[in-house]
């Protein structure tokens, strides 16, 4: 068992209307593999709208693809057994957005880090469990004392992330999936949280898949970047090639928007339209490139056929007719 999650061809089309019969395709064609052999982290990036989030729950398996299917170590996780079924739990972990939302309230934080090695049958009783949940929230950056016997209330937000972080790590995974883990904290927190994660990948061989719209921690932490736009990948590559070198217009808008501290620059936002279409995450199923009403390089061909995402070089795809700005 190498821990190899892949998603193959996938796709999410959320169902409404009388019968089902309407609905709004979140995310088409996405083929995205991480873990193996060697750790690695693979950021996710895009929009509000994009597909970020439902491509999270359909690696997890929260959702059930309406195209496509998740494999783990080859396996299809929505045939596998209830043996195989338990491995995959535990060895694929998730961080969300919101550290709050997945506490009880009612309970101490203890329960959110000794209820799983208890179920996972790592550690029988607390005695045996306390020494692991203190290495792991050492690993984050915690103190025990300060941390073990509080509800959720009394800590702050940063604390809550990382432990929810040391949770996700206590039960040995080989895939952790953090949906903007650093986007509700602090700017002082968001450097301890990243650090944290790229010790995971280093010291304890974790992949992860990084999902945000931030560029600049994607940057900072990330071996691959996958970018999405209206549910489909439009590029994706090494994370020095990709930001120092973008091909699709979409990335070089990302990269555009990010702030520079010199305040005579310009943005370089000239020849991208700075206004979305009415759906700014727009349907993944349309006829076109989804980005044409956006993209000053548009022509007939950009609106007549959605692009393929192809090779362009031998670690590189991208979804675009252009391989460079014409």
């Amino acid at each position: 068992m190498t821990g190899r999650l892949e998603a193959i061809g996938l796709g999410m089309t959320y169902r409404a209307g009388l019968l089902g019969r309407g609905g709004k395709t979140a995310l088409a064609e996405a083929d995205l593999a991480i873990g193996g052999a060697q750790p690695e982290i693979v950021a996710v990036v895009g929009e509000s709208g994009c597909g970020k989030t439902t491509l999270t729950r359909l690696l997890l398996g929260f959702l059930r693809p309406t195209m496509g299917h998740v494999a783990y170590d080859g396996v299809d996780i929505a045939r596998m057994d209830a043996t195989r079924r338990r491995a995959f739990r535990r060895e694929v972990q998730a961080v969300f957005q919101d550290p709050f939302e997945t506490f009880n309230p009612f309970y101490r934080v203890d329960h959110a880090l000794f209820t799983p090695l208890a179920r996972f049958g790592i550690a029988r009783g607390r005695a045996t469990a306390l020494p692991l949940v203190e290495a792991a929230l050492a690993m984050v950056g915690l103190r025990p004392g300060e941390t073990l016997g509080r509800y959720p209330h009394q800590l702050s937000g940063g604390q809550r992330q990382r432990i929810m972080i040391a949770r996700a790590v206590l039960l040995r995974p080989k895939i952790l999936l953090a949906d903007e883990p650093v986007s509700m904290v602090d700017a002082s927190l968001r450097a301890t949280i990243l650090q944290t994660l790229l010790r995971l990948k280093d010291e304890a061989g974790i992949s992860l898949v990084y999902v945000t719209h931030d560029l600049t921690t994607a940057y900072q932490i990330a071996d691959t970047i996958v970018v999405l736009y209206a549910g489909r990948i439009v590029e994706r590559g090494p994370v020095e090639a990709v930001i120092r070198n973008p091909r699709h217009p979409y990335t070089r808008l990302l990269i555009d928007a990010i702030p520079s501290p010199d305040p005579d620059r310009d943005w370089g936002l000239d020849g991208v339209a700075p206004t979305a279409p009415d759906d700014a995450g727009a349907s993944a199923a349309t006829t076109g490139c989804s980005f044409a009403p956006r993209c000053a390089w548009r022509r007939a061909a950009c609106e007549a056929a959605m692009p393929q995402l192809r090779h362009i070089a031998a670690d590189r795809s991208l979804r675009c007719i252009h391989e460079t700005a014409p």
